[in-house]
Parts: C-alpha cells; structure tokens; sequence
C-alpha cells in the first residue's frame, strides 16, 4: 500500500443510498481538491436483510 496520511470512509445501505454512493464520493473529492488518493477498497457485507457497501480511500494530504 502507498503512504497515507488520511482515511475517508463512505458506506450506504439503502438501495437509493448506494446509488448514490458514487456522487457522495465525487462531491467529497470537489470539496478536498488539497488530497491525493493513493489506494481504493469496495468492501460489501451483508446479512439477511440489507446489504451494505463501503469505499474506503486512503489519501495522502498534499501541501496547500
């Protein structure tokens, strides 16, 4: 894994929610232009009901 410095981490469970997971990431990332993403995980668990996925970013803070 690279250097980081910063971990953000965005998770939905509801089906509208997780739709719109994507846009929540890329409205975060618009307002933080000062980070580099260096790695990327998906995580997805679920249980008999809901299914909930995750996207962890790992960043490094660059200097403003």
């Amino acid at each position: 894994m690279n250097q980081f410095n910063g971990v953000k981490i965005f998770s939905a469970t509801l089906a509208k929610n997780r739709e719109e997971l994507g846009d929540r990431v890329n409205q975060w990332l618009e307002e933080h232009p000062g980070i580099e993403i260096v790695e990327m995980r998906v995580v997805q668990s679920s249980d008999r009901e809901f299914h909930c996925i995750s996207l962890v970013l790992f960043y490094q803070e660059t200097a403003a």
